[in-house]
């Protein structure tokens, strides 16, 4: 099955009735896609989580849109498989929305002997196609945290060479954590 392309789902408003319910008459969805995201935390999180990674970089959502899951994926795996390459074990990455909204395609027939085979705008809720993350104006969409300034200019690198499997413009915004040690 071939994909739409971005701009069918990306600047439209959502749809409604996209969800899954316990009751029946309320369950619009049948059939949930797979989560097509692995991973949402890679690299060492016991050391981010201990404080010793004081270099941070997040990539930031500048309008509202909607990020399909295979995007998310996408922009995952270019950047994480360098890092991991070159700094295993000094760098922390995450993926911090979780595409929980169910899209929906009307597949329509045209040309020669269509007739038989649509049924148009009848019956036109549409099969489950994918998911996305829907993300409002400023909506934090990657995290990187790291041991150097050298790790942080690398992945900054690397994201702004994946601009282009997300369907929205982005801004990546860097950060220096002070850690005070008198107390601890």
């Amino acid at each position: 099955m071939a994909l739409r392309k971005a701009s069918a789902y990306s600047k439209k408003p959502v749809l409604a009735f996209t969800r899954i319910s316990k009751q029946k008459k309320k369950a619009f969805i049948k059939v949930v896609p797979p989560q097509k995201i692995v991973k949402f935390s890679m690299g060492n999180q016991q050391g981010f989580d201990a404080g010793k990674m004081p270099f941070r970089l997040t990539v930031v959502s500048v309008e509202n849109c909607q990020i399909r899951h295979n995007a998310l994926e996408a922009y995952r795996q270019f950047v994480n498989k360098p890092l991991e390459g070159k700094y295993l074990g000094q760098y922390f990455f995450r993926v911090l929305p979780y595409p929980h909204h169910i899209q929906r395609e009307n597949k329509m027939l045209t040309g020669a002997g269509a007739d038989r085979m649509s049924t148009g705008m009848q019956l036109s809720f549409g099969k489950s196609s994918g998911k996305a993350a829907i993300l409002k104006k400023g909506s934090k969409i990657f995290f990187v945290a790291a041991q150097s300034e050298k790790i942080i200019r690398e992945a900054r690198k690397l994201m702004e060479q994946a601009k282009s499997k997300l369907p929205c413009r982005t801004r990546n915004i860097s950060e220096i954590v002070k850690t005070d040690t008198s107390f601890k």
